[in-house]
């Protein structure tokens, strides 16, 4: 996007004859994606550090064995982006946070270097901005963002809920769905078309006093800088932010039941997300749609239910949290593998996140907790 030089770490100026200084925003030292960026603007220019201060989630509990399902509706909106992201199941490799913003993110600029982020937009709509350029964002949209990257978002209302996904590794398509090249197999439920890069760039050259929050090892950092963050007149590179539909999820579907995997969008290093989308059900004349029990011996479950009838579960609300945790088999719900057979299709709309390391239940998922979830197998 915009003006770049025809050959990297080159002098190039603007139409104007001023320098344009380059950045090489990448990730994993130099061995892994990255993008060059060029600057109106030298984009170190730090005038002050005012505040630090520890956004560490208080966890409840650190060992959880018991099944879980967390009211996600019930968090109540807060005027402030950041302190609306409340982290509610946490592990070393990623940090899952419910949102509800009330108000746009305009008064500072944020930027993550811990993590990539996912941000699942079940409510609201608006406008992500980026060093990078600005992505239009409506429901259903996965808005992933690079570690490192400056942004704001501008709703265009005040409800919003968010579902959020901190990964302390860099997040991809699945390995499994690309060629040795990098491009999108045909068998992939999703290809390059659904991917939805920055579409306008917002060059800044600004002086002045510029708020940027910084998160560093679970602190927030308030940093003052000389100039705007959004100096970017130009970029190439591999290592930017986009937004990819649930609704462009192309379902993949057999004659009997097709396993978690097949609903794989995303995955980091220490967990992988799914996307449970309206599908035909398997054709199988004897076929059984519900999923079969099964007992995750190697990974944590946690299921958030955006909209439909999640045929498996009983008493389901939008916005509803499930985690089922490692060593302990799970399955449907008394009545729902019986009310599957012979059924054609679902409507259902679900986010997974399946983690290998054990989730640690914080105090404020304890709050919206319905302590009696681990019981509703049992048949009454």
């Amino acid at each position: 996007m915009g003006n770049i030089p025809s050959k990297r770490h080159t002098v190039f100026k603007d139409s104007e004859g001023n320098y344009l200084y380059e950045e090489l925003f990448g990730t994993i030292g130099f061995d892994g994606m990255s993008t060059l960026l060029y600057h109106t603007q030298r984009p170190t220019q730090v005038k002050e550090v005012i505040a630090s201060y520890d956004v560490s989630p208080k966890v409840a509990v650190e060992k959880n064995m018991k099944a879980l399902s967390l009211r996600g509706f019930e968090l109540k909106p807060e005027k402030d982006y950041l302190k609306s992201r409340v982290p509610v199941l946490v592990n070393s490799d990623c940090q899952i946070s419910l949102a509800s913003p009330s108000k746009s993110l305009r008064d500072y600029f944020y930027k993550n270097t811990d993590s990539d982020e996912v941000i699942f937009v079940h409510q609201g709509s608006g406008k992500l901005r980026t060093m990078l350029g600005n992505i239009e964002f409506s429901y259903g949209d996965y808005l992933v963002i690079p570690r490192g990257m400056i942004y704001q978002i501008d709703f265009d209302t005040s409800e919003n809920r968010l579902f959020i996904v901190e990964s302390a590794n860099p997040i991809y398509t699945p390995k499994r769905y690309r060629n040795w090249f990098g491009q999108m197999l045909e068998h992939a439920p999703f290809c390059e078309r659904d991917m939805h890069p920055p579409t306008e760039l917002e060059t800044h050259n600004e002086a002045g006093d510029f708020l940027i929050k910084v998160k560093k090892q679970q602190y927030i950092h308030e940093y003052i800088y000389a100039y705007h963050p959004f100096s970017v007149a130009g970029w190439d590179g591999y290592n930017f932010p986009y937004k990819f539909s649930i609704h462009d999820f192309e379902p993949i579907t057999g004659r009997v039941h097709q396993p978690p995997p097949v609903h794989q969008t995303f995955e980091s290093a220490g967990f992988v997300i799914c996307s449970f989308v309206p599908r035909l059900y398997d054709y199988h004349p004897n076929a059984v749609p519900a999923p079969y029990n099964h007992s995750n011996i190697d990974s944590d479950e946690v299921l958030y239910y955006v909209d439909g009838d999640f045929m498996s579960r009983n008493h389901i609300e939008k916005g509803q949290i499930t985690l089922h945790p490692a060593g302990i088999p799970h399955g449907p719900h008394p009545g729902a593998m019986e009310r599957s057979i012979g059924m054609k299709s679902t409507e259902e709309l679900a986010v997974m996140v399946d983690t290998f390391k054990p989730l640690m239940v914080t105090e404020a998922a304890m709050k919206l907790a319905d302590d009696d979830y681990f019981t509703s197998w049992l048949e009454h």
